[in-house]
């Protein structure tokens, strides 16, 4: 089964605590997007285990965390309480919520292990308020060309790469789609492209991996896109 974080759920979480892509690159970026979320109605699609949740919730958020793996979800609620609301869900599938639920949705590193786009973004956008957003991260399209410089960089292709989450061995697997595809996937679910951002590493970042950042003002890694419902 490709994916299945339940094999190896425990070691990436422990790594994302304190990793340079997660803890001071993903999830302080999607944060400052969202912005002041005070009050605000998050749905956390691919919530892992919770320290998105955690982190929005803390502003003031009313969040709900999905994810298709139950182990990620077991580590979410010893770490956000009984009270937390959580549940098993896949986006590529029917999502267990009434239209317009939510005033946010977030995708973090959720979209890219799938082919198809339309039905998790018509989904997404179906449980979204009118005028709500999407805020999402997807691995930056340049990635797959920088790792096979052959390739073609137009066709969307599946690709894997290996990884060691804390000591633990573990395979990820991808769709790469280049950037217009992405776009055209958002217009046709009925969203309207409000940023796309390339950010620096957050703060604190320089001290902790010195090697890593020697030199650079950005990587590349994730693209970030704040999306409007229309």
């Amino acid at each position: 089964m490709e994916n299945d974080y339940d094999t190896f759920a425990e070691a990436y979480a422990a790594e994302n605590e304190t990793s340079l892509v997660n803890a001071y690159y993903t999830k302080p970026a999607i944060l400052d997007l969202a912005g002041d979320v005070t009050g605000r109605r998050i749905l956390d699609a691919g919530c892992g285990a919770g320290p998105l949740f955690e982190a929005l919730r803390d502003r003031g958020a009313i969040v709900t965390g999905v994810d298709s793996s139950a182990k990620m979800l077991e580590l979410a609620r010893k770490r956000l309480g009984d009270d937390a609301e959580l549940r098993i869900a896949d986006i590529s599938k029917p999502l267990p919520f009434p239209d317009g639920a939510f005033d946010d949705v977030i995708a973090a590193l959720v979209l890219h292990y799938l082919e198809d786009w339309t039905a998790p973004l018509a989904e997404i956008r179906r449980v979204l308020k009118p005028g709500g957003r999407l805020i999402m991260a997807v691995n930056h399209p340049i990635i797959y060309k920088l790792i096979d410089p052959e390739a073609d960089y137009f066709k969307t292709v599946k690709w894997s790469d290996e990884y060691t989450f804390a000591g633990q061995k573990a395979v990820l697997t991808y769709w790469h789609r280049p950037l217009h595809a992405m776009t055209d996937a958002f217009t046709a679910a009925g969203f309207r492209t409000a940023v796309v951002s390339e950010p620096p590493p957050a703060p604190g970042a320089r001290e902790r991996f010195p090697e890593e950042l020697a030199g650079k003002t950005a990587f590349l890694s994730f693209l970030f896109f704040v999306l409007d419902a229309d």
